[in-house]
């Protein structure tokens, strides 16, 4: 063996130092940015995006493609989404030149009442089994936006889906790995066993997984329609599934079900349009937090200064106690959304923050009156589509009825039980949220679809890209590479009450000097593995006219365009 001497070695050093580090852009970013022309498509799993490029190069437009990708996740990635769960939507549609909402998330059973969790003892709605199952909204969500928006017919939208579906696809590492432990909580339920683990064990890396029921689902929604999932044999099927295992979930339930387009809300923030959907969702907590920190200069703080952390992690605090509030269904509550997101209230709440000293709890406001996948998709038209599509907790209830293919969603467990609460259980409401896309427009036209998947992370994450983008200049892979913060123990929708400031976990990247500052001022710092969220973002040059795509690195996603 040769010997290594200290110059070979300090030369192999230099060589390896030089290899890790970027030649343009930020050290901590994983690649540049990807740019097309024609179209572009970004999602958590490379065989999804390529559907969504096949799509779009086959004439299809950015919605269309959106779906294609939606379907293609519901399978290779169930372990965050599929057929079973909910759908939120922002387009922004060119020929108009305006923005779009859609809200496809489904209701509590009629037949299901409070009296029923008061009388069986339940303090809160479990996350398991039929009782947190609400509606499936996803199907309908996949028609309205084709109705509204598609080009290509539905069963060439569906197509990529049924062909993995039928012939299979391999395993990527991650979804492998939350496969597993999604397995071993829900084989206990009729019907997970033998559709998600075949041979008896959740499917491995690089192991070719198929879904023939899921398959066969597919091809009678492409074909019939809509209704024969909520009308029909789909519904049918899983109405009495879920009543052979106790839950409630009635025809009714899917005969009455409807999306709802509406009207996407927004702040501006230093020139810039930050638009999200109102509640049932989280949205409203990315403005808040913006119209809060809008009052610092962040951009002199400087990115990961203790100083910037600080008043971040607090705004977060201010806007979640009103979350916890305020949020729910405005079919079943006038909610003060303008005051919310107002200018004026921002400065109020930000007035509150302590710049030396972590507050232990915020009272909310007194105003008057989930794994999830994240995508997005553009055209060569300038359509585009930030799409978020949740089963909750992973693979969702671990009802898995009638040979569909597919899980049923546990939304449901969002609800609150306590008695006055906006958010409390009520038949046929939609529970509380947490899936959010977002959307940015400067001087009227479309800038950059973005979202990020996560749980309670999302307005977190929304915010902390927003910061990322603008204050920080961050391009856009780089927004979505750099390390984040994650406050969690806030006050909660379903009625639990932050006392003791909860707790900061902090990716590897921030410094020992920053994290000793932050418990300094009273954070207590955590050491979990997050979740800190799955970023995918496109942006359009309006000089160039191009596409510029980033995808998240945290997880097995691809930016890809032509």
């Amino acid at each position: 063996m040769k010997r290594i001497t200290l110059t070979t070695s300090i030369l192999l050093f230099t060589l390896i130092g030089f290899a890790q580090d970027r030649v343009t852009g930020l050290n901590f970013a994983t690649r540049s940015e990807v740019i097309a022309q024609n179209g572009m498509a970004c999602t958590s799993q490379p065989l999804a995006t390529q559907a969504a490029l096949d799509i779009l190069k086959a004439g299809g437009n950015a919605i269309d493609a959106a779906i294609a990708a939606n379907a293609v996740l519901g399978l290779v990635e169930p372990t965050g989404n599929g057929m079973g769960g909910d759908l939120f939507a922002i387009v922004w549609d060119a020929k108009t030149k305006k923005l779009y909402g859609l809200n496809a998330s489904g209701r509590s059973p009629y037949d299901l009442k409070l009296e029923y969790f008061k009388e069986n003892g339940y303090e809160k709605i479990p996350s398991l089994g039929p009782l947190p199952v609400s509606v499936p909204g996803c199907v309908d969500g996949w028609f309205e936006l084709h109705n509204k928006f598609g080009k290509l017919p539905m069963s060439e939208v569906l197509n990529p889906a049924i062909q993995y579906a039928e012939n299979g696809f391999p395993l990527t590492e991650l979804i492998a790995y939350y496969w597993g432990g999604n397995s071993r909580s829900l084989k206990r339920f009729p019907g997970f066993e033998e559709i998600f683990m075949p041979k008896g064990k959740a499917p491995a890396k690089g192991e070719v997984f198929k879904n023939p029921y899921l398959a066969k689902t597919l091809e009678l929604v492409a074909k019939k329609g809509r209704d024969v999932f909520y009308k029909g044999e789909i519904a049918e099927k899983i109405v009495s599934y879920v009543k052979e295992q106790g839950g409630f979930l009635s025809m009714k339930d899917f005969e009455d079900h409807t999306s709802e387009w509406v009207e996407p809300i927004s702040t501006n923030y230093r020139g810039y349009d930050v638009w999200e959907l109102p509640p049932n969702g989280q949205g409203t907590a990315v403005l808040q937090m913006l119209n809060i920190l809008e009052n610092y200069d962040i951009e002199k703080m400087g990115f990961g200064s203790p100083e910037y952390m600080h008043v971040f992690i607090e705004a977060k605090k201010l806007a979640f106690e009103d979350r916890a509030k305020y949020y729910s269904d405005m079919d079943f509550n006038k909610l003060p959304i303008e005051g919310l997101i107002s200018k004026e209230y921002g400065k109020q709440r930000a007035e509150l923050i302590n710049k030396n000293r972590a507050a232990r709890s915020y009272p909310a406001g007194e105003l008057e009156q989930g794994n999830t996948i994240y995508l997005t998709t553009a055209d060569k038209d300038g359509n585009m589509v930030s799409l978020i599509q949740s089963n909750y907790r992973g693979m969702g209830s671990g009802m898995t009825p009638g040979k569909l293919g597919f899980i049923l969603q546990d939304r449901g467990e969002l609800f609150a039980l306590k008695e006055g609460h906006m958010n409390i259980y009520e038949p046929h409401k939609r529970p509380f949220h947490t899936i959010i896309p977002a959307f940015i427009t400067k001087d009227g036209e479309p800038y950059i679809s973005f979202g990020l998947m996560g749980g309670a992370m999302q307005p977190q994450g929304h915010t902390q890209i927003v910061c990322n983008l603008i204050d920080f200049g961050m391009n856009l892979q780089e927004a979505g590479d750099a390390p984040r913060i994650n406050h969690s123990g806030s006050s909660q929708p379903t009625g639990e009450i932050m006392t003791d400031g909860g707790e900061v976990s902090l990716e590897s990247g921030f410094s020992y000097q920053t994290i000793r500052d932050l418990m300094s001022k009273g954070h207590k710092i955590g050491y979990e593995k997050g979740p800190y969220g799955g970023y995918q973002a496109i942006m359009w040059d309006n000089v160039n006219k191009v596409y510029y795509g980033a995808s998240e690195s945290r997880k097995d996603g691809q930016a890809a365009g032509y």
